[in-house]
């Protein structure tokens, strides 16, 4: 008898502990806490769990955006420069860096806003400014037209246009048929003038995205208008570019009006190679942002 009362008395105590951690944590949370720490949490997505890089506190909190084949580590120069000062986060996209890749094979650049939002939903960012590189960029510019509100200034860097129809469907039937050579030539154009270690990073990345994925990304990005839910976001804009992608596809050929800042050799990657210049440039737009 005394064990029985002894195994029920713990049963009981072990379901009131249940109970208080499920009401703590609630059956909706979005965040959750890993073991490296404050600056490391995972939000859950709709496509699955994001990773998230979260440091810094006070100032106008700042949200980067990775390209295509990045991660959150791309931003690291910025986040160790301005964490000092304000909060500062970089996360990793849907099937990029530790983030699950969508079940489903969604990258539509509308989803990819999505992870943006839920990043910004998870970490109770009410405001703050956002900066995208490259399709990162494209993800901000549809996150920011949906959300102006939300958004204190839009920083875009390397971020393309809308392609001609004709020379979307010209690329992804290269890539379709021969798709090492042809992303071999698409890194190896962008990748210009890149510092040693910027180029290393960058090519360990880009093995981890798949052919298919990559195919997905790239025909998403190609079908998307940025100028729409550009115009539509009325706050303070900066495209920050490189000589890379010029052309009629140019963001800024594309919107001529939105103010621009040209860092020259460099590879696609200005904030990596040239992280003095590049945060300079962003330091002198938040200093108008609010």
């Amino acid at each position: 008898m005394v064990n029985r009362r002894r195994l029920s008395f713990i049963a009981w105590g072990a379901s009131i502990v249940a109970i208080a951690i499920w009401a703590a944590l609630g059956c909706s949370r979005k965040v959750e806490q890993k073991s490296g720490g404050p600056s490391a949490p995972e939000i859950t997505g709709s496509a699955g769990r994001l990773h998230v890089d979260d440091g810094g506190k006070n100032g106008l909190p700042l949200l980067f955006v990775h390209s295509y084949a990045g991660s959150s580590a791309n931003w690291s120069a910025q986040l160790a420069y301005f964490r000092p000062t304000r909060r500062a986060v970089a996360f990793d996209l849907r099937g990029h860096g530790k983030s699950q890749a969508p079940a489903s094979g969604d990258y539509a650049v509308k989803s990819l806003a999505g992870d943006i939002a839920s990043v910004a939903d998870g970490l109770h960012l009410d405001r703050f400014v956002l900066i995208g590189h490259s399709m990162g960029g494209s993800a901000a510019i549809a996150y920011a037209g949906a959300h102006a509100d939300r958004v204190a200034g839009l920083v875009l860097v390397g971020t393309p246009g809308q392609s001609a129809p004709d020379q979307a469907n010209q690329v992804m039937d290269a890539m379709r048929a021969d798709y090492d050579n042809v992303s071999e030539g698409y890194w190896k154009k962008l990748l210009g003038d890149a510092q040693p270690n910027v180029e290393s990073q960058i090519r360990s990345d880009m093995k981890r995205i798949s052919r298919d994925a990559s195919l997905a990304i790239f025909g998403a990005l190609f079908a998307y208008d940025p100028l729409p839910a550009l115009r539509a976001y009325p706050g303070a804009k900066l495209l920050v570019d490189t000589p890379h992608g010029e052309g009629p596809s140019s963001l800024h050929t594309q919107a001529p009006e939105i103010p621009r800042r040209l860092i020259t050799q460099t590879s696609h990657w200005p904030h990596m190679d040239k992280p003095e210049e590049f945060n300079a440039i962003l330091t002198e737009f938040l200093a108008n942002a609010s």
